[in-house]
């Protein structure tokens, strides 16, 4: 009886820890969404710390938590436009001194990095200080950091400036060794997402693409640190080939950067700035971007332009804020046709692309509020593919110079291991009613006519893309297909090319959109609004506490390994056709 009462008594323990540990986290998660409605003070003679090392989405997200009793519906600031609409705001706030940019990791795409990079020189213009100090500077950390008035290097630090390149890798010798391998087919001879599969190296077209768009934002990036450092664009290629930012008195005889000198002398140097005697405070810019998005006006107009952020790969699923799914971008953008007030949409867009069925089906969605409203594309980092696909069919599309379009092609993959399971010894047989009845298998070789069916359902849908960029785009298929072919291109060469009208960012698109709407004064409303769940909160307060299978094998494995292995999973966990970009595009 008592070995009874002491397990009762243990279970009972057990159940009222759990119970108390459930308590104190709702505690924690309530107590710490309430302190986001507080306000930020801001102090005279402030100092704005910039801090871009955390990643940055275009979009901070709108998060509808009603399904979670007395849980407060906070908005996001953390977001790549609320960032930029602080730095416009501290330009006329009369208590922001200037900009600190210290040991900045910067961890955005390289059209993010741009649009940063431009509110920074308008806050410059206006005549408030930028200055910036690192250990060491990567070439994106520089390409933004350059357009401080001042510019310190840490005495051991360095500088990377040699020049834009790509790493791709090849698996085909690896399949045949392991006896497992991807069965491959494509349309577009520079559809290069599934050539690490077909191939032990590079295609010539392959490189073509990338030393083409490489060149391109190369190009780019001289011109605009060029302009800021006062050195020409040809001798900055020398000073890259020259490798000139590689020790810190060298970066200062290239005149890459201003001094050379310790964090603490930095600091003094922003001190005598402002005065020996002031006290300099300090804000970081998420909680700036908090404080002027708390004070931004709204109410003193009932007509709107409704910004809809599709960001993410695209998949046939609902979505959220890391996925486009045809389910919240569907009901955004009926949203915002079915609202009277609003009277113009920009859709913004950072997307490699994805599904074939999902991008039909936003794009049929875009086609009908057309015919309502007017609707401008605004491309990120990405439009490419399945991104160019939702984007095709606009009144009128804006890129940045640096943006990453085109990849209009189409791929699918299906994995093999005939081979290894014939090694190991094991053989898949298969009965069926009709000449079609008995499906793929991966455990048996692709029959011919089982690759001519998928390649039928390949060029069917390639002949639709192409077909619906003529149409968007008011070419004809055949001039669409001579730049096609799963082609990539940066914003300025799809300008010159007809897949892009302009060059420019959100705050064009939305002028654009306003002229459209024939509106001079609006409000800006944020879509879609992503429903939570307590799940969801719970997720969101203890994924850093607790180690998920993830952490686990990225732990085991290695960063790199870990990377390669979700590559390798996403192709593999991709359902039918896919419109998706060529490769990552991780720039070195």
């Amino acid at each position: 009886m008592k070995f009874f009462k002491r397990v009762l008594s243990t279970i009972v323990g057990m159940i009222i820890f759990v119970a108390l540990c459930f308590l104190i986290l709702f505690l924690f998660i309530f107590v710490n969404a309430g302190s986001d409605d507080e306000l930020v003070t801001v102090k005279k003679n402030t100092v704005l710390e910039l801090d871009l090392s955390q990643p940055i989405d275009d979009y901070g997200g709108r998060f509808d938590y009603s399904k979670v009793p007395f849980y407060p519906n906070t908005p996001e600031y953390d977001g790549l436009f609320n960032i930029i609409d602080a730095i416009n705001y501290a330009i006329d706030d009369k208590k922001i001194k200037g900009i600190s940019i210290k040991n900045n990791s910067i961890s955005a795409g390289m059209a993010q990095t741009k649009a940063l990079r431009d509110a920074l020189v308008a806050f410059k213009e206006s005549g408030k200080f930028i200055v910036s100090y690192g250990d060491y500077y990567s070439q994106k950390d520089y390409y933004l950091n350059s357009v401080a008035d001042t510019i310190y290097l840490n005495p051991v630090g360095g500088l990377d400036f040699k020049g834009l390149a790509m790493e791709r890798m090849y698996y085909k010798d690896f399949q045949e060794k392991y006896g497992v391998k991807m069965e491959v087919i494509r349309h577009g001879k520079y559809k290069s997402a599934v050539e690490g599969y077909i191939s032990q190296e590079m295609s010539e077209a392959n490189r073509e693409q990338i030393s083409v768009f490489l060149q391109s934002i190369w190009d780019e990036m001289r011109k605009e640190i060029s302009a800021s450092r006062n050195i020409s664009s040809a001798e900055l290629n020398v000073l890259a080939d020259e490798l000139a930012g590689r020790t810190a008195k060298r970066a200062l005889e290239a005149k890459l950067i201003d001094k050379i000198g310790y964090e603490d002398e930095y600091e003094s140097g922003i001190q005598h700035a402002l005065g020996k005697n002031t006290l300099v405070n300090r804000i970081d810019i998420y909680e700036y971007a908090r404080y002027t998005g708390q004070r931004k006006a709204t109410g003193f107009t009932n007509k709107k332009i409704a910004v809809i952020y599709a960001q993410g790969q695209i998949m046939y699923t609902e979505g959220d804020e890391t996925i486009i799914g045809q389910g919240v971008m569907n009901e955004a953008l009926k949203e915002a046709r079915e609202d009277d007030e609003v009277k113009a949409i920009v859709l913004r867009i950072d997307s490699p692309g994805g599904s074939a069925l999902a991008s039909e089906l936003i794009w049929r969605e875009i086609e009908l509020t057309k015919k309502v409203k007017p609707v401008i594309v605004s491309m990120g980092d990405l439009a490419a593919s399945g991104g160019y696909y939702i984007a095709c069919n606009a009144d009128e599309i804006f890129a940045e110079p640096n943006t990453i379009t085109g990849s209009i092609g189409v791929f699918g993959t299906i994995p093999n291991m005939h081979k290894l399971a014939e090694d190991l010894g094991i053989n898949a047989e298969q009965v069926g009613t009709n000449k079609n009845s008995v499906e793929y298998s991966v455990f048996e070789p692709m029959t011919d006519e089982q690759r001519a069916l998928i390649k039928e359902g390949i060029e069917d849908i390639y002949d639709l893309f192409t077909q619906r960029v003529a149409d968007g785009r008011g070419m004809t298929q055949a001039a669409v297909d001579s730049i096609a072919q799963g082609r990539v291109w940066t914003g300025n060469d799809a300008v010159k090319i007809g897949l892009v009208d302009k060059i420019g960012g959100l705050d064009m698109a939305l002028q654009a959109a306003a002229t459209a709407a024939d509106i001079s004064e609006y409000e800006i409303l944020e879509l879609p609004v992503y429903e939570k769940d307590l799940q969801s909160i719970i997720n969101q307060y203890t994924g850093g506490y607790i180690q998920t299978k993830e952490d686990i094998l990225r732990e085991e494995l290695g960063d790199k390994n870990y990377l390669l292995l979700q590559k390798m999973k996403k192709l593999t966990q991709m359902e039918g056709p896919q419109l998706l970009l060529p490769y990552e595009i991780e720039i070195k």
